[in-house]
């Protein structure tokens, strides 16, 4: 198949296995709105594709898997927009993502920080670099994770490791978030190719039907935030005082002076 593009995103499938790239390494593949609605696409076409049995997402470069969202794309926003838009349009994509019939695996190259830990969560199994961190930060910037993390997270690392990472907002190393459950594999570097192709090509070997449906049926079993929690807690914390001192001392790369407001 010839790679398929959308805006920060490049698709390939080889062998019954799709692979996805997240393709902005010049800012870190950090998700913008219009990528969101490009990933949306692709997840639509790759579902509609009988002949795809895997699906790996990854990062370009070797630096980040995903920064996260842009954060000079979202604070552009109007707080009531966060609510109305933001929130939900993540929502509805990293559900896509979770629910996809094929069984899907991140390859973590790189950082995965907030909305690129979230794209990783809504994946089924997470191989990772042991050169990897991962983190949950948005709180270090007035704001609250918006794409189903509070519950993705707490579902695999449980919820007191949830907690320590989202109000904490540190950066976790892979062997640490390997042990907590937040990711399946952790393997030197320069083999996370090679041992993600091995995994993808397992799983594809397998009946795919069965296969399919035994992840539905785990699937079936883990509890999900409502969208509406998260957008209107994102939206409360947009109105904030700290939301504007957040982005400020973000923007001019200096300890932030929150004062409760």
């Amino acid at each position: 198949m010839t790679p398929v593009a959308q805006p920060g995103f490049l698709l390939d499938v080889d062998g019954g296995i799709a692979t996805l790239t997240i393709n902005r390494p010049e800012k870190l593949n950090a998700m913008t709105p219009e990528m969101l609605r490009g990933l949306e696409t692709m997840l639509g076409e790759i579902e509609a594709d009988e002949s795809i049995r895997v699906v790996v997402v990854t990062g370009a470069g070797e630096k980040a898997f995903c920064a996260g969202a842009d954060i000079n794309a979202w604070s552009a926003l109007a707080p009531i927009d966060m609510w109305r838009t933001w929130v939900p349009l993540g929502h509805r994509v990293m559900d896509r993502l979770a629910g996809l019939r094929q069984p899907t695996i991140a390859a973590l190259n790189g950082i995965a920080f907030g909305g690129g830990l979230e794209i990783a969560l809504a994946c089924d199994l997470r191989i990772a670099a042991e050169t990897v961190r991962v983190a949950a930060p948005e709180v270090g910037i007035g704001t609250i994770p918006g794409w189903g993390m509070t519950t993705r997270l707490a579902n695999v690392a449980g919820p007191a490791r949830a907690k320590q990472m989202i109000l904490s907002g540190e950066p976790v190393g892979a062997a640490r978030a390997e042990a907590w459950g937040v990711l399946s594999e952790v393997v030197p570097a320069d083999e996370l190719q090679a041992a993600t192709r091995r995994l993808a090509e397992r799983i594809a070997a397998q009946a795919p039907v069965a296969v399919q449906l035994a992840k539905q049926l785990v699937d079936g079993l883990r509890p999900r935030v409502p969208a509406s929690l998260e957008a209107l807690g994102s939206g409360v914390a947009a109105f904030t005082d700290d939301a504007v001192e957040g982005l400020a001392s973000f923007n001019e790369r200096r300890p932030a002076r929150f004062e409760g407001s």
